[in-house]
Parts: C-alpha cells; sequence; structure tokens
C-alpha cells in the first residue's frame, strides 16, 4: 500500500518556506516522470538520477515532496505510524490499536529526508539513547532517519560517495519496508516504507553495478543545450526568487491539479491490468537484454501500471511500457568499457524488436 495513500489535500499553507513548485519546472521529463511513478507505487524501487552539476535535481525533489498530500499520522509517534494500517504501523502502535486504545491522529506535511553524506550507521537506522539509560536507568531506542523517512522521501545527494555498506543498509530497508535495530540486547523493529531517491555526477564515479542494479529506476539529466530553453529556465528562476509568494500563487491551481491527480491514481492503481501476453514480452526483452534477475521485469510490470493510473487509464498500453522500459532497464545492463552504445539505446532496440514496433527516432 503506498504511503501516501488515503491522503487528504492541503490547505494552502501561510507560513511554510517557499519551495519552488513542481509544475514550473521547465524540461527534464525522464527524471519528473519517474519521481511521480514512485510517489504512486512505492514498491517500484526508488529512483535514481544521474546528470550534471546544476541541472535541478535537489529542486526538483524537494518541489516533489512540497507538492505531495498531507498524510494522517499518530500524534506521538516518532515513526509517522498509519493509524489503521498495519504494514505501516510501528510495533508499539499495533499493541495499542490491538488493545482497543484511542490513537492520538493528525495531519502532517509528507517529510523529506536529507541523508549528509557523513552519516553514520547510527544516525540512520536509530541507536540507544543513552541519556535516558544512565538517567532513567531503562534501555531506550533513539530513532534514526529511516523512522523520519517513514511513509515519505528519503533523498541521497551525490549516493555515488556514500559507503556503500550504508547505501546497502538503505537499500535493505526501502526493499522490505521495514528496518530492525539489534543493539544492546534490545531489538527493535519498525516501518520504512519510503520513496528512495539518490541523485550523483557521473564525473565523480558510478555506483557499484550490484547497488545501482536495486534502485527501481534509472533517470539520465544532461544541461539543456536549446538556448531558448535556457532562457525560460533561467526566467522562471529569477521570477520565484523575486517574490515566492506570488509566484507559488500563480502555480496554485496547476499544483492543487497534480497532487488530485496523484491521489486519484493511487486509488486507481490496484484496478489496472497489464495483458499477460505484454508480460510475456517484457520479459523476453529483459532475458535478450541478459538482464541479471528479476528485478526488471517486476519493475517494469509496476511502472508500466503505474504511468496507465496516472493517466486514469485501467489497462496498460505499448505505449506505457514504452515509456518506462529505458527508466526500468538501461542500469541492468552489463557494460562493455568498449561499447560506444547507449545503453538506453539498446533498451529501445530490443524493445523495438521484441514488441515489433519501429525505433524512435531519438536515441
Amino acid at each position: 500500500m503506498s504511503p501516501i495513500a488515503q491522503a487528504i489535500p492541503t490547505q494552502p499553507a501561510i507560513a511554510r518556506r517557499a519551495v519552488f513548485p513542481f509544475t514550473a519546472i521547465v524540461g527534464q521529463e525522464e527524471m519528473k516522470l519517474a519521481l511521480l511513478l514512485n510517489v504512486i507505487d512505492p514498491k517500484i524501487g526508488g529512483v535514481m538520477i544521474m546528470g550534471d552539476r546544476g541541472t535541478g535535481k535537489s529542486t526538483t525533489i524537494r518541489a516533489l515532496a512540497d507538492l505531495l498530500p498531507e498524510i494522517e499520522v499518530v500524534a506521538d509517534d516518532p515513526f509517522n505510524s498509519h493509524p489503521s494500517d498495519p504494514e505501516l504501523m510501528s510495533d508499539v502502535v499495533r499493541d495499542r490499536a490491538s488493545r482497543g486504545e484511542t490513537l492520538p491522529l493528525m495531519q502532517r506535511k509528507v517529510q523529506m529526508i536529507d541523508l549528509p553524506l557523513g552519516a553514520t550507521e547510527d544516525r540512520v537506522c536509530g541507536t540507544i539513547d543513552i541519556e535516558k539509560a544512565l538517567s532513567e536507568g531503562v534501555k531506550a531506542f533513539e530513532p534514526g532517519l529511516l523512522a523520519k523517512a517513514n511513509r515519505g522521501i528519503l533523498y541521497v545527494d551525490e549516493v555515488n560517495l556514500l559507503d556503500d555498506h550504508l547505501v546497502d543498509v538503505l537499500l535493505d530497508s526501502a526493499a522490505s519496508g521495514w528496518n530492525t535495530v539489534e543493539r544492546e540486547g534490545i531489538s527493535i523493529r519498525h516501518p520504512a516504507r519510503f520513496v528512495l531517491v539518490g541523485s550523483g555526477n557521473p564525473e565523480e564515479g558510478e555506483l557499484r553495478p550490484q547497488l545501482l542494479d536495486r534502485f527501481g529506476m534509472h533517470a539520465e539529466i544532461r544541461t539543456v543545450k536549446e538556448p531558448a530553453l535556457r532562457v525560460k529556465i533561467v526566467e522562471e528562476r529569477s521570477g520565484f526568487d523575486q517574490n515566492p509568494q506570488t509566484y507559488l500563487q500563480q502555480h496554485e491551481t496547476e499544483q492543487q491539479a497534480l497532487q488530485q491527480k496523484l491521489i486519484d491514481a493511487q486509488n486507481l492503481l490496484p484496478s489496472v491490468n497489464l495483458d499477460y501476453e505484454m508480460r510475456v514480452q517484457i520479459s523476453q526483452v529483459c532475458s535478450e537484454l541478459d538482464v541479471d534477475g528479476l528485478r526488471g521485469d517486476i519493475v517494469t510490470n509496476r511502472a508500466a501500471k503505474a504511468i496507465a493510473a496516472l493517466e486514469g487509464r485501467t489497462e496498460v498500453t505499448l505505449d506505457d511500457i514504452s515509456r518506462v522500459i529505458t527508466l526500468c532497464l538501461r542500469h541492468r545492463l552489463r557494460k562493455d568499457p568498449l561499447e560506444s552504445i547507449d545503453s538506453g539505446y539498446k533498451v529501445q532496440k530490443v524493445f523495438s524488436s521484441v514488441f515489433g514496433v519501429e525505433m524512435p527516432t531519438e536515441g
């Protein structure tokens, strides 16, 4: 179940810090699509965004978090527990609910948690509260960033520079939806359902293939070359910086429309059907590309359903698969250092062959 399902639309915030609106971001369609699909179905497994410096990666991710509706949480729980879904409750809240206790509820903005490069494992996963242990003589758990990110977005900038062990921990939690901490005789388990978003600059080093494969989708973004488009991006940013509140008001209708579209898509997703023959062809593409494991097949199926739901349809079309298959598979191909063909082009070539369609004009 989506961490932001059953969400309630937000009221316009007055005192909140202004964030550049998602609907005003020019270009970078691949990145925006991948992020929206992961919001609709977080089980896709997150997005890895690789691209040049200054291409709006962080701005877009913050804009997405600001766009999302408020969620209902248990007010006195540090894990953003869902008030009725046991899969999104901490063990303590589940016990309280099973005893028939009335849980205090509140509305909360979806959290976007930034994970700093220098973070320790204790800071990420949580640790024992030493202060409580010394002052009260009890073993208490101090929640980490994974707890705060539950039912939200966890963003790791420069993920390719993060310690491999920490990346592994993040990916394990994102895949299982739970974080388990074993410390000093205490075993704590709490829900950690979040959309994992990593970004990086390929010039600073690639992520290991074993870790890269664990990200559901991989978006490549490049600096815009067209002068007119660059001017438009600069003008939009200048307009926002000069008067953020006026700029936000101008985009409020579009923002609310997209927010409602996401809620509708989350509700529609369980009803979306992907034809058996198309599923076989997706697996054939993965097989011909020599993709290791079945993660590529699963993610492509999920992403194709999510894009159909985003557009308000219950049947997946060939075009849906065409739009998501490169995002889902390009980072799973075995890289030959001597090969000059772009991995995205390779995926589209095999897709066109298997599905019997013409190769798209742009490679």
